[in-house]
């Protein structure tokens, strides 16, 4: 808010609430009080470097060689321990490293389930000073942003950093565990100078001396025991590490000193990124040094051999082995985005006539978007055909992408996406068994495979893509620092927008690095002063009014309280349709309805029964009352453990199913397909019913509620998914008439929402296709497992 409407809100409190002070004065006496407040405070520092290398006397030196170059940071140490000390994390932090199993199966979770953790932490017990320190990592995390887009002039460079102690689901759910630290110089040049070999030495050196100025107060206690507060109140004594570095390609070829095109992971040569190399090691790149020149390190090894990276002066800190995985740069919308649908789009191109490419493009646009809606699934109303892309349209586009190519380019095209998905999905879920670890080496291997055809049809002559070469090293990665979702640098993005750009956007532009800092600093004495308000619960007002008794619910998001799997109708009634079960089934279309209910009710009588037929003779199901009340909801709401999408503090995770004649004015009804467990005990899909809602609603017999679901089946076309696609394909049920087959199901059945993708072959979709006619449109679907994780770890 700015100060103009600070000043006009505490106007209005005066106003409101007469021959009473309000709160505060003006916008500079609500500054002032935050100012004041000594919790969360960590004062903004600053240091300068200039160049002190060699300069030319008989020349004019350029603008960079003389400048002032000013780095504004907090000490490291006190964010660390206010982390470390955040009642509002107690339960959330782990004070050593740990195993993980289920059924004997090592998991890997949270960061401190790793085995860099182990292995760090027994380095650390070696010391006799360290007998019984706790391991606190410290992970970093830098990344460039712009905040003016007209111009693009207005860069700033924040280093982020979080103790690795906190679980990964606290870390991407910015609850203050990943914090601003510092924000680096950014030299620049005038063209002239911009491929100069001292410009470049000077620019990578000022970031690595940066960062050694920056983390040094850290270093005294990573040999020596501090004693610090913890979240749970209690005092330990605690030895800092630096631990994973989160980073995009080019700022890990700066932090590995690696010439840009190599691999800062591993030795492979630049030009055969197709295989993974061995492990890079600080001793084998000492000893490159001592043995070959400048030039040689350069070409023959991808070392910048001039430069000295910042962990050099930090205990047990290697460079190479605190890179960390980065599934948005790298997975997301590096190989997926960046590479395979791009290749996906030359192909078309270099294989059609212009008309013809345009034609079938435009296609695919239409079958991504013909989707038919889903919680949590951003639709693409004019397909993939945009310009500006972010992470998240990259994981939309993911979800619906092999399906709309299926039919348009190569089998072995649509295998190599598909393996590569799988390897996506694999590695974005929140827990990873050893198992699991195995599958992820399967699919990547038959993804190197089958990507075999892009270089066969001539869409690229080689693979060397440091980005899609760094999916060599998951598997390791993962075994070392645990779930790759808690390290990724969409978390610093994020972050980008509190720290960064709203401050921007509210300062006066003029000189806005200073108020930048003031604001983030007023920020977290703020977030501190509610984290302490609440521990004395001083923030509990006992005249509050209660919650209203139902409060709207979201399509899909986290559900917090204990792991109660469940489907429940709506709260709401529709009170448009009939009360009579008698009248409800010929206003719905479903002139059977009231024969359905009642064979319904003889499986639920019946139910312990050793075959599934039914009665020949309707006077033997059971009766019901001339008079039967029935009520109509226009959804459900299905709860149900995902602790790999977005869920609570237990995994859990919501989704609303919907079965209504009016979704919206213009699109008319939409009716949801779910799944439902068909009793087999299977695994899997094996286990699973498909069917589509056709009605929700409720009625009472003998003195009990029934919540129930008209549906309409749908059946697996084979006993095996598609073999291209990887998806299981199913068509609706038909009875003998040529109607669809139409039963009644206990709520209870129903175990959440499915996604249907038509299947549309070599067949173009009409121009005017709309996504909410695609299940009524298409004789086969594929089942999206990849509509959201809990989907494909079940479908």
């Amino acid at each position: 808010m700015s100060g103009g409407n600070l000043d006009k809100l505490s106007e209005i409190l005066a106003a409101l609430y007469p021959g009473q002070e309000p709160p505060f004065e003006n916008h500079k006496d609500l500054y002032a009080t935050i100012d004041s407040v000594e919790h969360g405070a960590s004062r903004w520092k600053s240091f300068s470097v200039s160049y002190n290398g060699e300069i030319d006397l008989g020349s004019t030196p350029p603008s960079w060689m003389t400048a002032t170059y000013e780095v504004w940071y907090r000490d490291p140490l006190a964010i660390m321990e206010k982390q470390l000390a955040n009642p509002d994390f107690c339960g959330k932090i782990d004070y050593g490293p740990k195993l993980v199993h289920d059924n004997g199966t090592r998991q890997y979770t949270d960061f401190m389930s790793g085995n860099w953790a182990w292995r760090e932490a027994n380095k650390i017990a070696e010391d006799e000073a360290c007998d019984g320190a706790m391991l606190v990592p410290v992970i970093l995390g830098s990344d460039k942003t712009t905040v003016s887009v007209a111009t693009g002039n207005n860069e700033f460079y924040p280093l982020y950093g979080g103790i690795g102690n906190v679980h990964n689901n606290v870390r991407r759910a910015h609850r203050d565990a990943v914090s601003l630290i510092a924000l680096l110089a950014i030299p620049k040049t005038s063209r002239e100078y911009q491929n100069n070999a001292d410009f470049r030495k000077f620019r990578r050196q000022l970031f690595h001396t940066s960062l050694y100025h920056i983390l040094r107060s850290l270093q005294p206690y990573m040999t020596c025991p501090r004693v610090s507060k913890c979240s749970d109140g209690h005092f330990r004594r605690a030895i800092y590490s630096l631990g994973p570095y989160i980073a995009d390609y080019p700022e890990q070829a700066l932090l590995a000193c690696i010439v840009s095109g190599w691999c800062p992971k591993c030795t492979a040569l630049n030009d055969h990124l197709d295989l993974p190399g061995d492990r890079r090691f600080c001793e084998h790149t000492a000893a490159l040094q001592e043995a070959c020149t400048l030039r040689e390190l350069w070409d023959n090894y991808g070392i910048v051999g001039d430069l000295i990276p910042f962990t050099s002066a930090f205990p047990r800190a290697d460079i190479y082995e605190m890179l960390s995985m980065d599934l948005l740069h790298q997975v997301i919308k590096g190989t997926f985005k960046d590479h395979l649908v791009e290749w996906v789009v030359d192909y078309i191109n270099a294989e059609n006539s212009k008309p013809d490419a345009a034609r079938i493009l435009a296609d695919i646009d239409r079958r991504i978007a013909a989707a038919p809606p889903f919680p949590g699934l951003r639709r693409f109303p004019e397909g993939r055909n945009f310009k500006q892309w972010t992470g998240d349209d990259s994981k939309a586009l993911m979800k619906v992408f092999i399906p709309a190519i299926a039919g348009r380019v190569p089998d072995e095209m649509v295998a190599a996406i598909r393996s590569f998905t799988e390897f996506c999905y694999m590695v974005r879920r929140s827990v990873i068994s050893q198992h699991t670890i195995t599958s992820i080496r399967t699919v990547l291997n038959e993804f190197h495979q089958h990507r075999a055809v892009f270089k066969e049809l001539g869409i690229r002559d080689d693979f060397n893509l440091p980005r899609q070469h760094s999916i060599f090293h998951y598997p390791h990665l993962i075994e070392e620092f645990g779930a790759p979702n808690g390290l990724c640098s969409s978390i610093t993005e994020n972050k980008h927008i509190k720290a960064i750009k709203k401050p921007w956007r509210r300062s006066s532009r003029h000189k806005a690095l200073q108020q930048i800092l003031m604001t983030n600093q007023r920020l977290d004495k703020l977030a501190a002063s509610r984290i302490y308000f609440e521990s004395y619960g001083m923030l509990v007002n006992p005249n509050a009014k209660p919650p209203p008794e139902d409060p709207p619910t979201p399509d899909n998001g986290p559900t917090h309280g204990e792991a109660i799997a469940e489907t429940i109708l709506a709260k709401r009634k529709d009170r448009s349709y009939p009360h009579l079960l008698q009248e409800l089934g010929p206003t719905i279309g479903h002139p059977e309805l009231e024969r359905l209910v009642r064979e319904f009710l003889y499986d639920q009588v019946h139910c312990h029964r050793n075959d599934n037929d039914l009665p020949t003779s309707s006077h033997l199901l059971p009766s019901l009352p001339v008079h039967t009340k029935v009520n109509v909801y226009p959804s459900a709401i299905s709860t149900f453990y995902a602790p790999s999408d977005f869920s609570g503090t237990e995994g859990m995770h919501h989704e609303r199913i919907r079965a209504m004649p009016k979704w919206h004015n213009d699109i008319g009804g939409r009716y949801d397909t779910v799944f439902l467990s068909n009793g087999s005990g299977d695994t899997g899909f094996r286990g699973l019913h498909v069917a589509r809602l056709r009605l929700l609603f409720s009625f009472n017999w003998k003195g009990e509620t029934y919540p129930c679901a008209l549906i309409r089946w749908f059946s697996p076309t084979d006993t095996v998914p598609d073999p291209i696609t990887g998806l299981w394909v199913v068509e609706p049920d038909m009875g003998v008439n040529g109607h669809p087959f139409t039963s009644v199901v206990h709520l209870d059945t129903i175990f959440r929402g499915a996604h249907l993708l038509g299947v549309a072959g070599s067949s173009f979709l009409p121009e005017s296709f709309a996504f909410h006619h695609t299940l009524d449109a298409f004789s086969h679907f594929y089942v999206n497992k990849y509509a959201d994780y809990h989907a494909h770890e079940t479908a």
